[in-house]
This record gives structure tokens, sequence and C-alpha cells, in this order.
């Protein structure tokens, strides 16, 4: 069940980040994104399934994981989505590096549409996000012009506004609650982790999840992102999400605690011809409340696009 590693690297322009690639090099590409505070470990069951038919890769994001995390390291939504086009620049899908002024593609209504990379023999991903790795997958095709086949957001952090008041007690306040006892801060990430979940984390899941964030770097690393997760990198994109000219899945379980089910609704109707499916009884952590749902869904979304 715990089963995980990442077995490359990228020197990013943020640190290390570990990758992985599972499936044959040379099948359609699928891309992975994590949200917080998780990593690529909470898309093993989805990665290993779509290894099959596809060539899968899957990272953590730096400060994420087992990716690189120090003092003074931007982990903010905006770095992720550069990150994220120098990894596909890595991975050949992508011809440069994060360009923050990139060529717009024109809208059906003549209107300037969603930016796009120079004409290229670069094949374009499917990619697949989930929490805030929604907003680094938008932001990343949006204002970088990374290409995409098609785009599935799960649970995406993608609408204002977002944070809960705890939330932000914490990011206000990181420096005091990253001095926290480690006995104290591993009880209020633990709670704090399996409340993602609507029927409750297996032990060896929730273990999984909260120890990166414990020690003496992981620790200051948890509050770390959350002071730098502001909403402003949502507000930046949210305007434009009718500029989407590329299939859209939006995917939501309908007991998410963290970002209520009303806003799968409300992204689904921004975004032009865009997909909505609802998983019954699943919390934020859709992977690991209704693996088979999620999975099926998935499978659906592109296969019917590969046919």
């Amino acid at each position: 069940m715990t089963s995980w590693a990442l077995d490359r690297t990228y020197l990013s322009s943020a640190g290390t980040v570990r990758w992985a690639e599972l499936g044959a090099p040379d099948a359609p590409p699928v891309i992975l994104l994590h949200g917080t505070p998780f990593s690529s470990y909470v898309w093993r069951g989805v990665a290993r399934s779509l290894a099959d038919r596809y060539r899968v890769l899957v990272w953590d994001m730096p400060g994420y994981g087992t990716s690189d995390r120090h003092e003074g390291q931007d982990v903010s939504l905006a770095s992720q989505a550069s990150v994220f086009v120098e990894l596909l620049a890595h991975w050949g899908l992508h011809p440069g590096g994060a360009d923050e002024s990139p060529q717009q593609a024109p809208g059906s209504d003549g209107s300037s549409g969603a930016p796009f990379a120079t004409p290229h023999a670069f094949p374009a991903p499917y990619v697949i996000a989930h929490d805030f790795g929604g907003c680094v997958a938008l932001r990343a095709h949006l204002l970088h012009g990374a290409p995409y086949r098609a785009l599935a957001l799960v649970d995406p952090v993608a609408l204002a506004p977002w944070g809960s008041a705890s939330y932000r007690l914490l990011g206000d306040n990181a420096e005091v609650f990253g001095q926290l006892p480690p006995s104290l801060h591993r009880a209020l990430l633990r709670e704090y982790v399996s409340s993602a979940s609507a029927h409750g984390l297996h032990p060896a899941v929730l273990d999984r999840l909260v120890e990166p964030w414990c020690g003496d770097a992981g620790q200051p690393a948890f509050y770390r992102q959350i002071a730098q997760n502001d909403q402003r990198y949502t507000d930046e994109i949210q305007g434009r999400y009718g500029e989407l000219r590329l299939p859209v899945l939006v995917c939501w379980g309908t007991d998410d605690a963290w970002i209520p089910v009303a806003k799968a609704h409300e992204l689904a109707s921004l975004i032009p011809g865009a997909r909505l499916r609802l998983i019954e009884g699943a919390g934020h952590l859709v992977q690991e409340d209704a693996p088979a749902e999620l999975t099926g869904a998935l499978t659906g979304f592109l296969h019917g696009l590969d046919d």
C-alpha cells in the first residue's frame, strides 16, 4: 500500500525535483500533479493503472515529498508553475522554458484565447492535476503557454475565495508554529491531513503523508508552504478560464470538506465545454477515498480522446 519511490532527479530553478516515469516511453504522455500538503504518493494507484496505456510522469514539487526543501525556498504557486514548464522541456514535451509573455492563440470569437508556444513537434501531454496542482497546471498553460492535449482537474484550487481561517492562521504565523514541540506539530498535522478524507485514511497512508513534514527540515517547510500559498495566484488567472480551448474534465468528491462541491459546478460553468464528474461520498483526497471510481473517470476521459 505504501510502496512508492521516485528514482530520477532534475535540478530546477527552485531546487532539486524528484520524479519518475512509468509505462512505455513512446506511449502518449500523461502528467500527474499533486497538491498540498501531499506529494506524488497520492497518485500511486492511478499512475500504475494508466501506465498500461500511457507514458506516465509523476513528480514531487519543490518543497514537497522527497524533493528539495530549504529555508528561503520559493514554493509559491507561481514558482511551481515555472518549474513545471522547466520539467516539460526536460521531458521533451515543451520546446523552451517558462516564458512570461507567450504568443496568444485566437479564440473562436476573435478575442485572444489561451497562450501557446510556437508550433512544434513536441507531443502535447494529457495533464491531470489535484488541489493546488490545478492552479499550477492552469498557470503553466494560461501564463506560460504550456501546451496540453487535455486537462483533468481533480478538486482543484482554482476559484476564490480559498483557504480557511485556520489555514490562514497557520500561514500568518509560520515562524511561531514552526517552533512547536515536535509532538504537538505531528498531532496537528495528522488531524489536518486526516480531514482531507471523508472515510478516514489507512494508518500507513496517513503516516506516509505526514512524515515528510516532520523533523528539523520538514516542520518549518510545512508552515513555509502555507505562508506562500496566496490567493492572488488564482486571482491572476480566474478571469481567463473562458479562454481555455482544450478538452477539460472537472472531477470532484461530493463530500470534499476542504473545497465544497459547489465550486465544481462554478468552475465547470466558466470553462467552455468542460465535463463535470462528481464522485459520490469522496472527500478532498479522492485518490484515497474512491481510487477505483476516480481511475475510471480519468481513463474514460482519456480513452475517449484517444479514439
